[in-house]
C-alpha cells in the first residue's frame, strides 16, 4: 500500500494581489515543478500551525495561516498526497530561498503559465476561477 502524506501549502498573497510560487529544486521529489510552499503536517499540529512552522523553517519569514482554499488528494507513482492549500499573509520578514530553486510573485491570472506539480494543479485552477469571477 502506498504511503499517504498530509501536506499543507501556503497561498501567500502580497499587497499587489500576487501569489508566492516556489520552484522545486532538482534534488527534491517531483523536481523542477512549481508549487505553493509548505510541508508535512506533524502529529498533534493543526493545519495552520503546521503551515506557519513549515514556512518559518523553509523561508525564514513568519506568516499567519487562514482558511482552507482547496483540499485535494493526488496519487503519484510511489505515494499519495493529501494537499490542503490555505490562505496566508506574511506578518514579518521576507521569504528567502533555502530549499527551493527559486521563488517568484505572480498575479493569480498568470498562474497557469507555470508547470505545476500535479497535486497543486487543482488549487491553481481554483484560484484562477476565483480571480475570473471577481473580474466579471
Amino acid at each position: 500500500m502506498k504511503k499517504m502524506i498530509k501536506v499543507v501549502a501556503a497561498v501567500i498573497e502580497n499587497d499587489q494581489k500576487e501569489v508566492l510560487c516556489a520552484l522545486r529544486s532538482h534534488d527534491m521529489s517531483i523536481p523542477n515543478m512549481w508549487e505553493f510552499p509548505g510541508g508535512k503536517v506533524e502529529k498533534g499540529e493543526n493545519l495552520q500551525e503546521a503551515l506557519e512552522r513549515e514556512i518559518h523553517e523553509e523561508m525564514k519569514c513568519d506568516i499567519k495561516a487562514g482558511g482552507v482554499i482547496y483540499d485535494h488528494t493526488h496519487e503519484y507513482d510511489s505515494f499519495i498526497i493529501n494537499l490542503i492549500a490555505l490562505n496566508a499573509k506574511i506578518i514579518s520578514g521576507t521569504p528567502v530561498v533555502t530549499e527551493h530553486a527559486k521563488l517568484i510573485w505572480l498575479p493569480k491570472e498568470n498562474l497557469d503559465s507555470l508547470v505545476w506539480a500535479p497535486a497543486d494543479i487543482p488549487a491553481v485552477e481554483t484560484l484562477i476561477k476565483q480571480t475570473e469571477r471577481a473580474h466579471q
